[in-house]
């Protein structure tokens, strides 16, 4: 599978901490039925083989509604388990040595925050690129901000899609109006929500009006 553009258009970030009592997998399948066009599964506190067990349930939800899912940093996990793709931040695996051993048809989303880091990422074989923080992001509170303006040059600096992520909301997306990113990637936004699939409709309808 390859990502295109308009599978970033609303990149749902997991955290079961956010969740409102019902399960990861209700809520996968709720972010999707609301707009969702690609998920990640982002777990820092389970060991290796409960991300493998908990990824394969999710990837049985993604694919039956044909979205890609998307395994964060542990790129060997991501292969173990028949994930997507994997999404690296800036210490993590290098996308180069991801691609060498994961091949051409597996997802490679890379983090970058700068220009350098965002040509560096297409040149050794990021499929897509996550830019931010864009706002203050309540799951990652010492999160590099970037402006508006840097993420527009960013994304107007590489011809692979760009996601703008961090602290977005449906109130505060139009402030990356005309950026020229692809979509949005958002964590509680979604997930932290009453009613999951009314958030993601919201944001999907938020998010159009920001491309």
């Amino acid at each position: 599978m390859k990502i295109e553009r308009k599978d970033l258009l609303l990149y749902a970030v997991t955290d079961r901490n956010c969740l409102r009592g019902i399960s990861l997998e209700e809520a996968v399948e709720q972010a999707i039925l609301g707009g969702a066009t690609c998920v990640q599964l982002r777990e820092k506190n389970i060991d290796e083989d409960g991300l493998i067990s908990e990824a394969k349930k999710l990837i049985d939800i993604c694919h039956r509604y044909n979205v890609p899912f998307i395994v964060n940093d542990d790129y060997e996990a991501a292969l173990k388990c028949g994930a997507d793709g994997v999404h690296v931040g800036i210490e993590d695996a290098p996308v180069e040595e991801i691609r060498r051993i994961a091949g051409r048809d597996f997802i490679i989303g890379s983090t970058a925050k700068t220009v350098e880091q965002a040509c560096l990422a297409e040149r050794s074989g990021a499929d897509y690129l996550g830019v931010g923080a864009v706002f203050p992001s309540p799951t990652k509170k010492n999160a590099i901000r970037i402006t508006p303006e840097l993420l527009k040059e960013i994304c107007s600096s590489v011809s692979i899609p760009a996601v703008a992520i961090g602290g977005i909301n449906a109130e505060n997306a139009a402030a990356i109006k005309g950026c020229g990113h692809s979509g949005i990637a958002v964590v509680s936004a979604v997930f932290g929500a009453e009613d999951v699939k009314a958030a993601a409709e919201k944001l999907t309808e938020a998010v159009k009006a920001t491309l």
